[in-house]
């Protein structure tokens, strides 16, 4: 049998988005062989023998984080951020060539409110659609009490059976998470 790998990359300010890509790369860990990082430790291209790369951030302003936002973000973290260069935004402009039949997802945190429009995750998932990755449909949010947090309860429960249903979903070539 031939083991699948999965790429991992996720920006986090407070470690909401830390703990939940943790979780997702549990999840993904029970079907396939994963790498996590953080994407200031990211590569400059996907590795050619990653199956399914899953991306994730925290929303900030209604989508993925700008250099403003962080900077407010680190005014709002005096022990300092979990990622503190460049975001995902940047990552993903700046990916080089993958092979074509890389699938990918993609998973934000954000506050639990209806009111508040915006996701990371939408503009991760055009990102990666424009640049020719099979996008497996039913990409995630991951729910904070607050800007640093913590996660609601559950949430890393459903970020691991998350993880779980995207490698099963891989494997079996869908791109349909039920």
């Amino acid at each position: 049998m031939i083991l699948m790998r999965a790429l991992v990359v996720f920006e986090s300010m407070f470690g909401n988005t830390q703990a939940v890509a943790e979780a997702i790369a549990d999840g993904l860990a029970t079907r396939m062989d994963v790498d996590l990082v953080e994407v200031g430790s990211a590569p400059a291209a996907v590795p050619d023998d990653v199956d399914l790369l899953v991306v994730g951030a925290p929303t900030h302003a209604f989508g993925m984080s700008r250099p403003g936002t962080r900077r407010s973000a680190a005014q709002q973290a005096p022990g300092g951020l979990v990622s503190k260069g460049e975001g995902l935004r940047e990552w993903l402009a700046a990916l080089g060539g993958h092979a074509p039949d890389v699938a990918a997802a993609a998973f934000d945190t954000r506050v639990k409110n209806p009111w508040i429009p915006g996701s990371a995750r939408h503009g991760a998932e055009r990102r990666l659609r424009r640049q020719g990755f099979a996008i497996l449909t039913g990409s995630q949010s991951f729910y904070v009490s607050g800007t640093p947090g913590p996660l609601l309860e559950g949430e890393t429960e459903r970020a691991r059976y998350w993880g779980t249903a995207l490698a099963t979903a891989r494997q079996a070539g869908t791109h349909r998470i039920a």
